[in-house]
């Protein structure tokens, strides 16, 4: 449980400074996906965005867990 802590709080809180400058930025109502236009509404635009930078985040901290394992919890046999 407290490598999943470890892994989604530092995660929510770089997505949520991410999202703030993205859409600081960038219009929600002129994105384009696949060359189309993106035809939800804002709040929807702004939550599909933040699980977007979540998911980059949380796959970021996870994986620097899973490089700061040691040696011997690498070649302990099971």
């Amino acid at each position: 449980m407290l490598k999943w802590i470890q892994v989604l709080w530092p995660s929510f809180l770089v997505a949520m400074v991410a999202e703030a400058v993205f859409f600081t930025v960038i219009d929600p109502q002129e994105l384009y996906l696949f060359g189309q236009p993106v035809h939800f509404g804002p709040l929807a635009t702004y939550s599909i965005g933040f699980l977007g930078f979540w998911l980059v985040c949380a796959a970021s901290s996870l994986s620097t867990i899973f490089l700061q394992r040691g040696s011997a919890e690498l070649n302990r046999r099971r």
